[in-house]
């Protein structure tokens, strides 16, 4: 209930505007068509004072009770209904106001006309955001989840009555998330293939959400009460066999500061790819002063660059983030749809390398992209048979394999500099398809070398994982949760969120206060409990609101949590998906900071991908991922290894940890 409860306040402060405005005006309506202005003002008030009342029973009646108690709020659906049944005269006082403020006959005060028109729009701005909120909020679903469990065939339904019965619910959900994710990307000029990626991330949403039972503001109670869980864990002193686990040595371990230096290295043609966006980021005051003179130049190499901007801001910013020549460029392509990200092929000869670098998520398109998270199989002919991919990820893998293969780009590139060797990197998105390319290139490229940035989680099966360590390097840093993010990670997190839910004794606004406290200002995890002293059993059961069928058949969501059969034992709806390839985990040292900037130090060492089995909550669990920040640990941890290697005595090697 967070959006019903910062109503009140909204529609209190709307109210005391208004009476203002009355009360000072009043005077002024002694004028041709003022008793319809005086009339608006008056039964304007008059509605909000009874919405008012009617938010204030319902963020009362809400804060009653825990998440899995929701007993005490059990009239709630009542106060819904009424207020549902105010937004008609709220909707139709709002058009007579409109219709008012626009008649020319009214000869009233400009001044008086400008107030009562900014009140107008005031009341239509309310209206929208309530009908966005309830069409975002709402679960249309909710009087088909009793159909869903009532149906199965431990309820005396035939088979084939409770197939069809799963089959409708499942379909009609499906239709119901594709309407949701067009709604979102209504502004996307949509083809087939942005069809069958909504379809294929609709299913994905509802097979994720058929069990759960919880609201926005539920699941961002569990993540603080989760986070705040984490840290007491961190906080606990380990075992020495247990670091020895955590951060096991490797047998690569003695390249560790060589890798790093080439991760920095080859980082700023990860993060060129982002074009103008990324360097005015990263210089706002200079930026468009730096790129002035690049913006108006014609390149040599124009003819090479696909869907360039007009300006060519996002090569002048490339050639700026990189410091290379307009020469040392092959190809560039702006070009940008679902499944086809942009990309560079550029020489470098400081390392003399061919750097092919591929962008990460910067548009709808790559979130689509990004969310089209199904596997599917590739087959490697004499290395592999069967490996799992994330099939969106590798659908922009063979769009940029067939650009690089098919239309003679490398071969263009090899031709100029036939004893270079060829780097493949990429952040984010553009380091998943830069390690499945790196994948599809080997064979043909043996010397091949590819370095992933902040790499999605859920990327490659185990046995394409381990065969990627010959070649590729994952760079990821601190908490960043989208090297974590996997189908498997997700349904971990989710069942986590619903126990801890359940086992919290606290109302929802308690908890969501202090989270927001916790996570600003910091303190100690221990002075919140999240565990119940002692299980109640008719608390966990109590339906949620008016869905008591649904808790009577065993709603997944709570009552499997008082079973020993625990959902966290479950077996995974998902194949398990991994990271590519060796991985460098970089993490600030004694970092205890949360919302102050100052100069932090960082460590790296090598991991393993069994480390990032889990969702981390955290503050920085997307800073993190920015590729900036990324840019900055291997900077700093290049820069301490020069300097560290310039000092040493010689014949002192360094160890495995930077």
């Amino acid at each position: 209930m967070t959006s019903s409860s910062r109503l009140p306040l909204s529609f209190s402060l709307g109210w005391i505007g208004i009476l203002v405005l009355y009360s000072i005006h009043k005077g002024q309506l002694d004028c041709p068509g003022g008793k319809l202005l005086h009339s608006y003002l008056l039964v304007l008030l008059i509605l909000l004072v009874a919405i008012i009342c009617a938010l204030s029973s319902i963020l009362h009646i809400s804060m009653q009770g825990t998440i899995s108690n929701p007993g005490p709020r059990k009239s709630l659906p009542k106060l819904l209904y009424l207020r549902l049944a105010l937004f008609l005269p709220e909707l139709l006082w709002a058009i007579v106001g409109a219709i008012w403020v626009s008649d020319r006959s009214i000869k009233c005060d400009r001044t008086v006309m400008n107030a009562i028109f900014g009140t107008v729009i005031a009341s239509w701005i309310i209206i929208i955001f309530t009908i966005v909120a309830v069409v975002v909020v709402f679960d249309p679903l909710g009087g088909k989840k009793t159909l869903y469990l009532t149906g199965c065939p431990n309820h005396n339904l035939e088979s084939s009555q409770s197939d069809q019965v799963f089959y409708n619910v499942k379909k009609t959900a499906t239709r119901v998330w594709e309407k949701r994710i067009r709604l979102l990307c209504c502004c996307i000029v949509q083809n087939d293939d942005h069809r069958v990626a909504f379809t294929s991330i609709a299913e994905l949403f509802r097979s994720y959400f058929s069990d759960t039972d919880l609201v926005p503001s539920d699941v961002a109670a569990g993540l603080t009460l989760l986070h705040q869980e984490q840290d007491k864990v961190e906080n606990c002193p380990k075992d020495p066999e247990e670091v020895l686990i955590q951060s096991p040595l490797s047998p690569t371990a003695d390249d560790l500061d060589l890798e790093i230096e080439n991760a920095a290295h080859y980082m700023k043609f990860a993060v060129a790819t982002y074009g103008w966006p990324y360097y005015i980021m990263t210089n706002p005051f200079t930026a468009l002063c730096k790129l002035k003179g690049d913006c108006c130049r014609n390149s040599p190499v124009e003819a090479d660059i696909v869907g360039g901007d007009r300006l060519n801001m996002n090569f002048g910013s490339i050639l700026k983030i990189t410091g290379l020549q307009y020469r040392d460029f092959i190809h560039i392509s702006f070009h940008n749809k679902i499944f086809e990200i942009p990309f560079f092929v550029a020489l470098d000869h400081k390392k003399e390398a061919i750097v092919v670098a591929v962008r990460g998520t910067l548009s709808f398109e790559d979130i689509l992209t990004d969310l089209s998270a199904d596997c599917e199989s590739l087959t490697l002919e004499d290395i592999l048979e069967n490996g799992l991919v994330h099939k969106g990820i590798t659908q922009a893998a063979n769009y940029i394999y067939r650009r690089l293969i098919n239309d003679g780009i490398l071969n263009q590139a090899f031709t100029i500099a036939p004893e270079y060797k060829l780097v493949v990197v990429g952040h984010s998105l553009g380091g998943g398809t830069a390690s499945i390319l790196a994948v599809m290139l080997k064979n043909s490229f043996p010397t091949l070398k590819c370095y992933a940035f902040s790499p999605p989680g859920g990327l490659l099966s185990k046995s394409l994982a381990d065969y990627t360590k010959q070649f590729i390097v994952s760079v990821i840093v601190g908490k960043d949760v989208v090297p974590r993010l996997s189908m498997p990670n997700m349904e971990d997190l989710k069942r986590r969120i619903i126990r801890i839910v359940a086992n919290c004794n606290r109302p929802k606004y308690q908890i969501l206060l202090h989270g927001c406290w916790y996570e600003v200002f910091g303190g100690d995890p221990n002075n919140f409990p999240t565990e119940l002293d002692g299980r109640n059993q008719d608390a966990l059961t109590q339906p949620l609101l008016a869905e008591e069928s649904l808790m009577v058949h065993r709603s997944p969501s709570y009552n499997a949590l008082i079973e020993d059969e625990s959902p966290l034992n479950s077996p995974l709806r998902y194949p398990r998906l991994f990271l590519p390839g060796r991985i460098i985990h970089i993490v600030e040292e004694n970092s205890t900071r949360r919302w102050c900037s100052s100069d932090v130090k960082y460590h790296a060492n090598w991991s393993k991908e069994t480390a990032f089995g889990n969702i981390l909550i955290s503050p920085k669990m997307v800073t993190d991922h920015m590729p900036d920040v990324v840019a900055k640990a291997l900077n700093s941890l290049a820069q301490e290894s020069v300097s560290c290697i310039s000092c040493q005595p010689q014949g002192d090697f360094s160890t495995n940890t930077v």
